[in-house]
């Protein structure tokens, strides 16, 4: 049965989402049509422009993504308490860039807007403003809205273009948010679309390895210090760092490419045999990560983390249990 958004989108419970969006089309939403021969590649980059627009005015940051031949998914973090501490300003500015606005915020930025009604109508306007730039499905609306258009117009058509509404899921613990990410960022090499992470073409993996090589290859020859994080992901840091994922970058891209050798179907020979450090740490045996990353969006429903989290969870929204519990 289809779920209220607001029952599965719970920032007091995690502020990690995992979002999927599927093309209804047979024409793909990437990818080469096998019937015309036409190549819908270019759209791949469409998504990854406008993804990252969109998390520079919405108070909402990308920690992976990947762009299939039909769909599209994304992990994000959002935060609200950023879009709180914004001035009034700050929420009109980031809005006019994606609307015209509105006659009573536009009177009020001319100076012409001075009586108290006026003025309080201005400040519950932005406010719900401010409520959208940190809401998910805000985001999204922008996102696959935008997206359609476009193809629509390249197609000469009309019509829907997506499935029906996006699928999301919680991720309610520091493991759900590495195996998801993981899940998402080895997608073309599970499908055996690629043979390793940096031929792993529009996909974050892929950006944050060309990252760290640029990098390394700046400080050798240059003697410039090049950020080894990609400007417009989420990074990768400590635990003191509130902005940041909690893993390292080497941990990250050496769990990345174990993972990827592993669930790559013609490479399962290759796997060493000590476990990385990463699932070490967080308590995580080797073959159960295995299989969940091959199986996440099976595994777990709208919800997803480890079984007493997933309690707790299902707990606090009145209900008996979360697929995958178990």
């Amino acid at each position: 049965m289809t779920r209220a958004r607001q029952s599965i989108i719970d920032l007091a419970a995690t502020p990690y989402y995992h979002v999927i969006s599927r093309c209804v089309r047979r024409a793909f939403l990437c990818g080469e049509d096998r019937y015309t021969g036409k190549s819908f590649n270019h759209r791949r980059q469409w998504l990854i422009d406008r993804v990252k627009m969109l998390s520079r005015v919405f108070s909402i940051d990308i920690a992976a993504y990947a762009i299939m031949s039909n769909h599209y998914h994304l992990v994000l973090r959002v935060d609200k308490q950023r879009a709180i501490d914004w001035s009034m300003a700050e929420v009109i500015a980031r809005w006019h860039c994606l609307y015209k606005g509105n006659p009573v915020v536009d009177s009020y930025l001319a100076g012409t807007a001075t009586d108290d009604a006026t003025l309080l109508k201005v400040e519950e306007i932005v406010e719900s403003w401010r409520q959208r730039l940190f809401d998910i499905s805000w985001f999204m609306r922008n996102l696959n809205e935008t997206i359609a258009r476009a193809a629509n117009k390249e197609d000469n058509c009309k019509g829907r273009y997506w499935e029906g509404r996006y699928r999301s899921q919680a991720l309610l613990d520091e493991g759900a948010l590495l195996g998801c990410m993981m899940y998402v960022d080895l997608n073309p090499i599970r499908a055996g679309m690629c043979e390793n992470l940096i031929n792993s073409d529009f996909t974050s993996i892929q950006e944050r390895i060309k990252q760290v090589q640029l990098a390394d290859k700046t400080e050798d020859f240059n003697g410039k210090v090049v950020s080894p994080q990609p400007r417009y992901l989420l990074p990768f840091g400590t635990s003191k760092d509130k902005n940041a994922i909690h893993f390292t970058i080497k941990d990250y891209l050496e769990l990345a490419d174990w993972s990827g050798r592993a669930v790559h179907p013609k490479k399962r020979g290759l796997i060493s045999p000590s476990q990385p450090k990463l699932l070490d740490r967080l308590g995580i045996e080797g073959a159960f990560w295995l299989e969940s990353i091959t199986n996440f969006s099976r595994h777990y429903g709208s919800f997803a983390g480890a079984e007493h989290v997933l309690r707790a969870c299902a707990n606090d929204h009145h209900r008996c249990w979360h697929k995958g519990v178990g």
